[in-house]
């Protein structure tokens, strides 16, 4: 089902570098643009463009092996926290059908012994296929995760906390970067996308703390508004768009809201072209005790894991 073209959200680009050169300017435009749409679009993130090549590259590689070499990444009973996750699998709160969609994931690497080691599983890599493959993807892990972090300190100075709050409950946090593959509708869902209602990706909030984005210059993803309106985000070419995740929302109690979104299929004459991204989830450690700064009867404290637990089952991945 390919879905009618969506206004454009009004959303402000702002520069990264403004969380060295003022940090009460960045707090106001971070906390501006997430209080009003849950989204926010980061223009200068210094992330290095041959970092982004490399790591693009390697995932269409690895994507257009054959399926029965990619399966053999996939991890029975990890709850696709590691590895390869094919079609017909990840299922979004409450939809009816699965999203048009594989993926690969990558997760922190743990020196053993760590505490987590029992909770964040060792990454796999597809190194016979893919050589370049690790280096690639760490390198893009490591680069997306430090500007999160520039990230949450505006966020925190907004919230009325110190600038450095969140850098204790994501040290070693259970972060993960997913490599994503749209195919060609043609190959998955017939030529309009309409097979059983399927879209690139149905309506949801995601999970964590927030969620940076490369790849979104490509058209579908779309915001719900507070008015109820889908709205195209935009993103323009060298942009990161980041949006606030439920963990988020729970520790602020809901001051900042996790905002559902979606990724619609493109018009018929587009069906044809896969669409690539790769989001970076950025988590709390496992033992992070999420207690909202705000009291809310609706969200009673509860650890990391034990909230990615239940959210993992609800979208069928556990």
């Amino acid at each position: 089902m390919t879905a009618p073209p969506a206004t454009r959200a009004r959303i402000a680009p702002i520069p990264l570098d403004l969380v060295e050169r003022d940090l009460g300017a960045a707090a106001a435009a971070f906390g501006d643009s997430f209080r009003r749409t849950g989204f926010a679009v980061v223009e200068g993130h210094g992330i290095p463009q041959a970092v982004i090549d490399r790591a693009w590259a390697e995932a269409q590689a690895f994507f257009a092996l054959p399926e029965e070499v990619k399966r053999r990444y996939q991890v029975p009973g990890g709850a696709g926290q590691r590895g390869y996750t094919p079609f017909g699998i990840e299922t979004a709160k409450g939809a009816a059908v699965h999203d048009l969609k594989e993926f690969w994931h990558v997760g922190r690497d743990l020196p053993p012994g760590h505490p987590h080691g029992d909770i964040m599983a060792p990454n796999l890599w597809p190194d016979a296929e893919r050589p370049g493959f690790r280096p690639a993807v760490q390198a893009l892990f490591a680069a997306l995760e430090g500007v999160g972090l520039r990230i949450l300190e505006a966020v925190a100075v907004h919230l009325g906390q110190p600038a450095d709050f969140f850098a204790d409950p994501v040290r070693d946090g259970n972060s993960i970067l997913r490599l994503l593959h749209y195919p060609p509708l043609p190959d998955v869902a017939g030529a309009d996308g309409s097979e059983a209602g399927a879209v690139r990706a149905a309506a949801h909030q995601d999970i964590n703390v927030i969620t940076l984005l490369l790849g979104a210059e490509e058209a579908g993803l779309e915001l719900l508004s507070r008015d109820g309106r889908w709205l195209a985000i935009p993103a323009p070419p060298g942009s990161l768009v980041v949006n606030v995740g439920d963990m988020l929302e729970r520790q602020t109690g809901g001051t900042l809201p996790s905002t559902t979104h979606r990724v619609v299929n493109p018009p018929p004459e587009r069906a044809h072209i896969p669409r690539y991204s790769m989001p970076f989830f950025l988590h709390y450690r496992p033992d992070w005790r999420i207690e909202p700064f705000v009291a809310n009867p609706d969200m009673p404290p509860i650890t990391a894991h034990d909230f990615l637990l239940q959210r993992l089952a609800e979208i069928r991945l556990a």
